[in-house]
């Protein structure tokens, strides 16, 4: 594949954008704010640069998939639909309220919500059947789905790589947000996960590991998808849990959370001041 350009301060932008649409729901019954905020940068690029999808392609047999297994990083998702113009912005308004869908879980009434999702290790499998029938029908539509590190403690996103190895599905590929938290624990206080690519590459998947905050590396990575004509292909990308606010970055306090309105606007102060120190700190480099 020919590798395209991309606008980096343009993703940082809409990153921006996505993350204070993220606190701005974590309010008012709240949301699980630190994991949604790990993997806003995937959704990102995903949805701006690499998926073949857009709002006014939504029933087009062509198009691209992308399945949050990880429902309760939602925010992340429904931000970054609104942005991009699969539903007005002003719904976000709606988190929780009993006049509309936007809930802690993906639902399908949403546009751009492609299955239900919430009960850990669901999706792989249901993104691997819609993968099965791409390739039964000789297309060429991509599939992704999005996994917690925590959900690989379910045997069934194990049970679908075997199957996806069997069957040879280079369409399907799984994109794990390593942030290396499950609800309130640290992943390998619970049950160690590592060393992770080799247990994928073990079910017969072609694994690479990236920052997953780096749109540089998440771009050059996915554009040299699939990593292999005859596996499955594995991203593992290490994140930070609560990314873009220091405050609450890796904290295992900080998985749901509902902060008052007060909160929630010193947290977006805070979210600002770190972008300016950071493109501050590239201009720096720069000269």
């Amino acid at each position: 594949m020919q590798e395209q350009e991309i606008d980096i301060a343009a993703l940082q932008r809409l990153a921006l954008r996505v993350r204070e649409h993220i606190i701005r729901l974590s309010t008012d019954g709240g949301c699980f704010i630190g994991a949604s905020l790990s993997c806003a940068d995937i959704l990102v690029y995903l949805y701006s640069h690499y998926l073949n999808i857009s709002p006014s392609t939504l029933k087009d047999q062509n198009r691209d998939y992308l399945f949050l297994s990880k429902g309760h990083d939602v925010p992340a998702l429904y931000a970054t639909l609104a942005e991009l113009g699969y539903f007005e912005i002003s719904r976000l308004q709606n988190h929780l309220k009993t006049n509309d869908f936007i809930y802690w879980h993906p639902n399908t009434q949403i546009p751009g919500i492609e299955f239900h999702s919430g009960s850990l290790g669901h999706l792989p499998s249901v993104a691997l059947g819609v993968a099965y029938d791409i390739f039964l029908k000789g297309g060429n539509n991509k599939v992704i789905v999005i996994t917690g590190d925590g959900e690989l403690n379910e045997g069934s996103v194990w049970e679908t790589l075997l199957v996806a190895n069997a069957y040879k599905l280079n369409n399907y590929t799984l994109v794990v947000d390593r942030n290396f938290f499950q609800a309130n624990m640290a992943t390998e206080e619970l049950i160690p996960l590592e060393p992770l690519e080799a247990k994928f590459e073990a079910f017969g998947c072609a694994v690479r590991r990236i920052n997953g905050h780096n749109f540089e590396q998440i771009h050059q990575t996915f554009q040299q998808l699939p990593f292999s004509l005859e596996k499955p292909s594995v991203i593992i990308a290490d994140t930070v849990r609560g990314k873009g606010l220091p405050s609450i970055e890796a904290r295992a306090d900080r998985w749901f959370c509902n902060f008052t309105k007060e909160e929630v606007e010193a947290l977006i102060q805070e979210l600002h001041g770190v972008q300016r120190a950071n493109l501050e700190s590239q201009t720096l480099t720069v000269r």
